[in-house]
């Protein structure tokens, strides 16, 4: 399995690659409303395609394969196909599944913390 992360900053998101200890670049795009930080989605777990269970948290990340979801510190893959619509990204969405099918629901937006002096 390839070691993949993505790096968010200054308004970009670099997916990367590792190789021989270093990380690669293997595409920029724009981060939109993705919080800045290193997700490492490498560590994703498989999510559970169980009615009793919802998965909530931020949409981070797609490939061809899956949908990649930060809930808390770990991150959730949860298949493509199994979408019918796909998540919008750096948004705090709801995930469960329902006869094997991901249904979605934007949840409230996050709450952050405002500096003042």
């Amino acid at each position: 399995m390839m070691k993949q992360r993505l790096l968010v900053m200054n308004g970009q998101k670099l997916l990367q690659h590792e190789i021989n200890g270093e990380w690669k670049i293997d595409k920029i795009s724009k981060a939109g409303e993705i919080r800045a930080g290193i997700y490492n989605i490498y560590l994703a777990k498989e999510a559970v395609k169980d009615e009793a269970i919802k998965y909530e948290g931020e949409i981070v990340h797609a490939d061809i394969d899956f949908v990649y979801q930060k809930t808390g510190r770990d991150f959730i893959k949860h298949e493509r196909g199994l979408f019918s619509e796909l998540p919008v990204f750096g948004k705090n969405m709801m995930i469960r599944y329902n006869d094997k099918q991901a249904s979605i629901q934007q949840l409230a937006a996050r709450k952050t913390r405002k500096l003042t002096r």
